[in-house]
């Protein structure tokens, strides 16, 4: 009997130990950030009182495992409080061009203590098929109301503006029922880019500023994309967003398609290393008090559009794989999973010509629930983009709000972006087409992420470190190595480069940006460039030194025209290049933020040529001079002709479709 009670003592000790490591995460003191709250002291630490009730909850012990605390949470929440966390929303403070035409101009200085739900213009610039107003809930009224404790922050302002925004944020959501702190999310905002509309990236910013995302694949070098990113995190945090809308696994398989220059090109192999490499550097190995969680888009790949038109737009609405290709644009997907990737967001698009139901991707439940979940093992948060319940609602328009809410629900969506009002999903549940249940599971994800992140400890921020390592020397020095890294030299047939001796230098930048009264700036450098001596006219230089920078007018400027990838229909003047190409020694630069048709100047004279993919002045002349020999190569194909754009699969890569495709070829580049 002695025997038999000490094999049960044992036994029981034996659970109790192993259910103690589960339950028991550290014991270690983290740093506690607080404005309101008070603080209990147990055993010589410190916990807060987040929901002031004087005593601490599970989900207030950092101690417990985040399985524990995030049972207890939800136990505690009410119905709409969940639901508000299921909203994500774009929000307002200083410098937010996309609000300011209607805002009083003491909320665009203050950006804080809004009352009212403020009712803004769509932020496209198109008519989609009900052409709902797009809301942003006042951030007050947002928190305290309408439970929301997601935010996009759209601004491009100062490092200072948005530390002691996102502190005041936090201040104000620490003061709710349960003291939940939020989460500010932000499209990109450390590239130079020639389409910055809102929802893409942010553009040229106080942070430190590096080659699109095309550039960063052109540059081969992984390590550097490591750095990057890990760079890009830090000065995230120091300010206070801690959600990345990014980065795009999308492949460049279709040359007409508009969102190109956010890609990392047409290779799936690159694109799986690139993505790897940004996911890790941004969250590390598991995201931590230190990361910035990804949002990885747009899943399944919104590169293989018909015509390249965009699911923005109801004519874009269809993607296709007529090369049968599908399985290839999943390469970057898996790699994002396989690094641990905090989120995925499924494009507006449905598929046509497949297996699969013809609805948009966020009401796709063979490709959310049994592709990606199922298959592909994705545990983290399903994001929606920006509309797709109300503006578009691509395959399921004729079915109600409600129903359009329960389909994506069920599908597998958990975090609805696009709206700041939570009423109409609320009514999805108290009506019983989505359970409860079913909303503590995105609710879990949801919470997961921001106890993994440290924010129920510590949200704030320190506003005078966040000036300081904010767009600093030492980060902006590697990003001047990545924009020279980036640049491609295709060809240097007449051997005019690298310029080693006293030149005179005619250098013309032409970029119709439809602002300016001439898309021609005459670029005249300081003497830094001692073997050059820049002219005011191409009559008087020995070389000319042509920058041409295409632009389309932007993703949301598009009619649903057919999309015509030559110069001339990208606002450059064929005429004006080509009487400088014939008059002079040429270095031709192309700027591609997609795989321009170039046959109208590329008249069998074009000797020297250079690709750029968002870079500055300095890091061209650093490699025109010879100061930096290019090792940069191309990201993608580029057609030889419209013919051959027109002609091509969507979903193939350039290296890949039929010989006499390309004029420039994927991997393309060479050095001095």
């Amino acid at each position: 009997m002695k025997k038999y009670f000490w094999f049960v003592v044992i036994i029981i000790l034996s659970i109790w130990s192993c259910n103690s490591t589960k339950t028991v995460k550290s014991t270690i003191q983290p740093e506690l950030g607080f404005r309101s709250v008070p603080i209990f002291k147990i055993d010589g630490l410190q916990f807060k009182d987040l929901n002031k009730n004087h005593q601490l909850d599970q989900y207030e012990d950092w101690r417990l495992s985040n399985d524990i605390r995030i049972k207890d949470l939800i136990s505690k929440m009410t119905i709409e409080e969940k639901i508000g966390f299921m909203i994500i929303s774009t929000t307002r403070l200083a410098g937010d061009y996309s609000f300011q035409r209607n805002a009083p101009k003491s909320e665009i200085t203050s950006g804080f203590n809004e009352e009212d739900l403020i009712d803004n213009a769509n932020m496209f610039t198109h008519k989609p098929l009900q052409d709902p107003i797009m809301t942003a809930a006042g951030t007050t009224k947002g928190i305290l109301t309408y439970n929301l404790r997601h935010f996009i922050v759209r601004a491009n302002t100062s490092s200072k503006i948005m530390a002691d925004w996102s502190n005041n944020l936090q201040a104000l959501s620490e003061s709710s029922r349960l003291g939940i702190p939020s989460i500010i999310a932000s499209n990109p905002r450390n590239h130079i880019t020639v389409d910055d509309a809102i929802g893409l990236s942010v553009g040229a910013t106080v942070f430190s500023k590096w080659p699109s995302e095309l550039g960063l694949a052109a540059m081969r070098d992984l390590k550097l994309t490591h750095e990057f990113a890990e760079i890009a995190a830090k000065e995230w945090r120091a300010v206070g967003l801690r959600k990345g809308y990014m980065y795009m696994a999308d492949l460049a398989t279709e040359p007409r398609w508009q969102r190109i220059e956010g890609t990392f090109g047409e290779n799936a192999d690159l694109g799986a290393d690139m993505i790897r490499e940004i996911v890790l550097g941004f969250q590390g190995k598991q995201l931590n008090k230190n990361s910035v969680a990804m949002t990885t888009k747009h899943f399944p790949g919104g590169g293989p559009q018909v015509d390249g038109q965009d699911p923005h737009f109801e004519w874009g609405k269809d993607q296709h794989y007529p090369g049968g290709m599908l399985e290839y644009h999943l390469k970057p997907f898996k790699s994002a999973i396989e690094a641990g990737t905090s989120s995925i967001m499924p494009y507006y698009a449905k598929p046509i010509g497949t297996p699969y139901e013809e609805v948009a991707f966020s009401y796709n439940k063979a490709i959310i629930h049994d592709l990606l979940r199922e298959k592909m093992g994705f545990k983290g948060i399903i994001n929606s983009d920006t509309g797709p319940i109300e503006m578009m609602p691509w395959g399921v328009e004729n079915k109600s709000i409600l129903e359009r809410y329960q389909k994506a629900i069920l599908c597998g969506v958990d975090l609805f972006s696009g709206n700041a009002d939570p009423a109409v999903l609320l009514e999805t549940v108290k009506k019983g087409l989505v359970t409860e249940e079913r909303i503590n599971e995105s609710v879990t994800r949801l919470l997961r992420e921001k106890f993994e992140l440290g924010l129920f400890e510590n949200p704030y921020v320190n506003t005078e470190e966040a000036i300081k390592i904010v767009g600093n020397t030492e980060f902006q020095k590697k990003a001047d190595l990545a924009q020279r890294k980036s640049i491609v030299l295709l060809r240097n047939d007449s051997q005019l480069l690298p310029i080693t001796k006293k030149t005179k230098v005619y250098f013309e930048t032409y970029y119709d940006n439809g602002k300016s009264n001439s898309p021609i700036t005459v670029n005249k450098p300081n003497n830094k460039y001692l073997n050059m001596e820049f002219v005011d006219s191409k009559e008087a230089a020995d070389v000319v030194l042509l920058w041409l920078i295409p632009n389309s007018g932007g993703l949301f400027a598009a009619n649903g025209s057919p999309i015509d990838l030559r110069l001339s229909k990208n606002r450059i003047d064929i005429a004006h290049v080509n009487d400088i190409t014939q008059s002079k020694p040429t270095i031709v630069v192309i700027n591609y933020t997609s795989p321009w048709v170039i046959d109208e100047i590329d008249n069998g004279k074009l000797t020297t040529v250079l690709a750029t993919f968002g870079t500055t002045p300095e890091a061209l002349l650093a490699v025109i001079n010879g100061k930096f020999n290019p090792t940069g190569k191309m990201p993608f194909t580029t057609p030889i002709s419209m013919k051959a754009v027109l002609e091509n699969q969507s979903d193939v890569p350039g290296y890949l479709k039929p010989k006499g495709y390309a004029l420039f070829h994927y991997g393309d580049g060479i050095s001095y």
